[in-house]
């Protein structure tokens, strides 16, 4: 376990300042974040220290690379089979940060001298950006999302195949009830750790979120991501229903495609079929609000696909007309042939040839997942904590010429001003985050550069110690993210 200095003890009791509530904490006791306790009189941080490490911890097999070639020069090792790299996590703090960060590291790299900086950073100004591949009705954009009876985030936009959520932010963390902060941090602590997060949006769907795995919708797991928009679908297939159907309509939330008018049945020269979308015309073949969003056919409120046509136009239609109507998942279907009246009948069976036509667009649908980002800024004091004139860091970070990762995972950085990151937190090792009640959730961050820019950018360079050192601290090694590696050369302005 990583110790921390201890700087005031009362009645057996020592301080921890490792966050504002500045707890004294028992002997054999933890404090309030559950982060560090006191065993023995000192203050450790009770998760592990956390490295990465390549392929031989992983218990994988390395084939020697010029064996009698000097170690500081490269050695044919693309994949850092041999490297670690030390992570925040388990690192600790140093809040106010008017001190060095927990560990600044140095290393080489390919012959170059780096430094690594690790703190675990306590995000006031934080949230979560949740991606769920559904075409069902969420919710209104803007609607409040839930937990507990509190209000976490609001629904955003609808993006392509997916329902996207923001959640947490300064102002339902600290901004509203006491309640409203305790809940929003802890269902940000759950997301961010992967764990399951149970939702309830304002008009809208019961929701369970978890990061990597399949949404569940009003208690039903949602198990494709749509394989595109309608007109998109008859883009895609176009080709094979041409000699197959004489008309098809893929349903869609957003944009509803008929074949016979679309671009693509021009160009393979389908002939019309007097067919009459109810809904508002974009385009040739595209059609826009054919009914209101729903949890039916692709993504609308609507049960049968029948009401959204008109009358078929007698001028152009025939009896015996085929039609097949589908969803954008492929998981609704109808094939229908119009009788002596021009009215579609539902037809009982399919003929293989539709049949395999609609199973092919099922399998081109990718699994549905929910995505968690962790979204935060780390342009404040946390920078105080790595430099002593903390805007350089900030130019240095804009320039590549310093690395931001979160537990080794890579982070992107915002443009614009400040040092606002964003990563996903499956990249993360497990249980990279903690809280603090002010409430506050507790992110690994580490910035990585060369050593000549550290000092140049006013670094802490008394407190650098080799890398070696800092290992003798760490307790738990995990495998890197797959082609992500913190102190590679493509990761600089240098090295591009």
């Amino acid at each position: 376990m990583v110790k921390q200095i201890v700087e005031a003890a009362e009645n057996g009791k020592i301080r921890c300042d490792a966050c504002p509530v500045m707890c004294f904490i028992a002997d054999g006791r933890s404090g309030a974040c559950d982060r560090y306790a006191n065993e023995g009189g000192e203050l450790i941080r009770v998760d592990p220290l956390t490295i990465i490490e390549g392929t031989v911890s992983a218990g994988g097999k390395i084939v020697p690379f010029m064996p009698d070639h000097p170690e500081d020069e490269w050695n044919g090792d693309l994949v850092n089979a041999r490297k670690p790299f030390i992570t925040a996590v388990g690192a600790g703090t140093t809040y106010p940060d008017y001190k060095p960060a927990p560990f600044i590291v140095s290393q080489k790299q390919n012959g170059v001298d780096m430094v690594t900086v690790v703190t675990e950073g306590i995000f006031s100004y934080c949230g979560a950006k949740v991606k769920i591949d559904t075409d069902r009705f969420l919710g209104p954009e803007a609607a409040a999302v839930r937990v507990d009876g509190e209000p976490v985030g609001h629904v955003m936009t609808g993006e392509y195949g997916s329902q996207m959520l923001s959640l947490g932010g300064v102002h339902h963390l600290t901004g509203g009830s006491k309640k409203e902060g305790r809940v929003t941090c802890d269902a940000l602590l759950r997301l961010c750790n992967s764990e399951a997060v149970e939702m309830v949006i304002d008009g809208g769907a019961s929701i369970i979120v978890q990061a990597g795995k399949a949404p569940i919708i009003n208690g039903a797991e949602e198990h494709r991501m749509r394989v595109g928009c309608g007109s998109a679908t008859i883009g895609m297939f176009a080709k094979q229903w041409k000699d197959m159907v004489d008309e098809v309509v893929v349903v869609d939330d957003h944009i509803t495609g008929v074949l016979s008018e679309h671009q693509a049945g021009k160009l393979l020269n389908i002939a019309p079929t007097g067919i009459k979308i109810k809904g508002r015309r974009s385009t040739p073949g595209r059609y826009f609000q054919v009914a209101e969003p729903g949890t039916g056919w692709g993504g609308t409120n609507i049960d049968d696909p029948l009401i959204i046509l008109g009358d078929f136009d007698p001028k152009t239609a025939y009896p015996g007309l085929r039609m097949l109507m589908v969803s954008t998942t492929g998981e609704q279907y109808g094939y229908y042939i119009l009788d002596d009246q021009l009215r579609p009948e539902l037809q009982t069976l399919l003929p293989a040839p539709v049949q395999e036509s609609v199973e092919i667009i099922a399998e081109n649908c990718e699994p549905a997942l929910a995505t968690v980002l962790f979204m935060g800024g780390a342009g404040g004091s946390l920078r105080a904590g790595v430099t002593t004139n903390p805007v350089r860091l900030t130019r240095s970070v804009k320039e590549a010429l310093t690395h931001v990762s979160c537990g080794g995972a890579p982070a992107y950085v915002w443009p614009g001003g400040g040092i606002t990151v964003m990563a996903d937190v499956t990249e993360m090792p497990s249980n990279s985050f903690g809280y603090v009640p002010t409430p506050a959730l507790v992110a690994p961050i580490e910035f990585t550069m060369r050593l000549a820019d550290y000092e140049a950018l006013g670094g802490h360079m008394e407190a650098i110690i080799p890398i070696e050192q800092a290992i003798e601290l760490a307790e738990r090694k995990v495998a890197p993210t797959q082609g992500s590696w913190p102190t590679s050369e493509r990761n600089f302005k240098w090295g591009a």
